[in-house]
């Protein structure tokens, strides 16, 4: 035993047994550590693998996003049809006016057969060809002059005025004008390519100072019209509402839009959230039903709402692509029968669906609402993650489970409305008329 007694000995065993028993506790909880490093590393990877994934068919990023290379994935299914005109339907052709602007009739002139000249003898209409075609552009110079008058009776002279809008030697009308802010404002022409079109076409030459000072000008006129779109839009059962990111003069800023059926109302800001809405005024005023995205910020305003279809299935898209969720997949795919059903019963003339049926989509909806939760895991298999203020960090499928709900909002999805109806724009000539 070396000298070593028994009991010195299994005191030293001990001992060692301890030691052995204190490292292993150690490496234990250095594992520990690494898993909880390496789990919150795999959770940091698929995050930014979302992100990456992401893109115009699967989130509200826009296709402009994507750049030239990306080819566009649509929602659409293939119909299996060829393109073009289906068998049994009827064409469109251009077709002959009542009252044309202007009658060339072609006579002969000698009998076809005795070539006796028939100058002078009536004839009948045999056939009619019409065509449609621009006039010759350019400018139409018309000079206003004031006369004065003497009056014969006192011989007092009496001078006449100009029309209001005549208030320069030589100036540009309303027409172009008007033509000019529609190229550049609504077409989205360049401004340089403006200038240059309308030198082009119709021998106008302008600068670019001319060109904003009639923006302003229509600006200023429209004024009116802007309040009058926002009290109607802010006082209408359904607006369709969303933001989108657009460029001035090179800073980045946000254009907000509040629709109707009939409606557009879109005005600029700074930010994107709360404070540009409560500028804007109508979301503060609106009491009906709102139709949008999941962007957080509108959710603090009592009124009902409703998440956009369009969104919701690019969303679903996204986690049945990405995070392999199988309840989105039976979403998306059922928001699509959804939306098939109902146009097919307003074909038919219906305005909503029997309630057999209707129970029948609500039962399934859901049942995959149930089975989304059973596949999300529960709080102590998530990844831990450094303790923070607030809210738990949820997955993207956890926190679209939970949206309708949420803050105790009147929110539903899926919607049975899945884009607004086309607009109306006012004419540039109702501006500047």
């Amino acid at each position: 035993m070396n000298g070593m007694n028994t009991e010195e000995r299994i005191a030293e065993l001990e001992a060692k047994v301890a030691e052995l028993l204190a490292e292993k506790e150690a490496w234990q909880a250095e594992a520990k550590e690494l898993r909880e490093q390496l789990a919150q590393a795999l959770a940091r990877i698929h995050d930014l693998e979302g992100r990456q994934a992401k893109d115009s068919h699967n989130s509200s990023k826009p296709p402009s996003s994507e750049g030239l290379a990306h080819k566009t994935r649509s929602q659409r299914q293939a119909s299996g049809k060829k393109s073009g005109g289906q068998p049994g339907h009827e064409g469109h052709h251009l077709k002959l006016v009542e009252r044309p602007d202007e009658v060339r009739r072609h006579r002969p002139k000698h009998c076809a057969q005795c070539q006796q000249s028939l100058e002078g003898v009536e004839g009948q209409v045999v056939e009619r060809r019409q065509v449609q075609d621009l006039p010759s552009l350019g400018l139409v110079v018309r000079e206003h002059q004031v006369e004065a008058v003497r009056c014969p009776h006192c011989q007092q002279m009496s001078r006449g005025s100009f029309p209001e809008e005549v208030s320069a030697p030589a100036q540009y009308g309303a027409g172009i004008k008007a033509l000019a802010v529609y190229l550049h404002q609504y077409q989205l022409v360049p401004m340089e390519r403006t200038m240059e079109l309308l030198e082009d076409l119709c021998g106008c030459r302008l600068s670019e100072g001319t060109l904003t000072s009639w923006e302003q000008e229509a600006a200023s006129r429209l004024e009116s019209t802007m309040e009058q779109l926002a009290e109607r839009v802010a006082h209408s059962r359904l607006q369709h509402a969303d933001e989108t990111e657009v460029r001035l003069d090179g800073k980045l800023h946000w254009m907000h839009v509040n629709s109707t059926r009939l409606l557009t109302h879109l005005a600029w800001h700074q930010k994107r959230g709360r404070a540009a809405l409560e500028a804007i005024g109508i979301w503060p005023r609106f009491t009906g039903r709102a139709m949008h995205d999941r962007w957080k910020s509108y959710d603090g305003y009592g009124c009902a709402h409703s998440v956009c279809a369009a969104h919701l299935l690019r969303e679903f898209t996204f986690l049945a692509e990405h995070d392999h969720q199988q309840w989105a997949a039976e979403m998306k795919d059922m928001l699509l029968s959804m939306h098939a059903a109902a146009q097919e019963w307003r074909e038919r003339g219906a305005c909503c669906l029997p309630p057999a049926e209707r129970d029948a989509w609500v039962a399934q909806y859901f049942e995959i609402i149930i089975h989304g939760y059973a596949a999300q895991p529960s709080p102590s298999a998530q990844a831990p993650l450094p303790p923070k203020r607030g809210r738990a960090k949820q997955s993207a499928a956890k926190n679209l489970l939970d949206d309708p709900a949420r803050d105790g909002q009147t929110k539903c999805w899926p919607s049975w409305m899945i884009s607004p109806s086309p607009l109306r724009t006012i004419s540039p000539r109702e501006i500047f008329g």
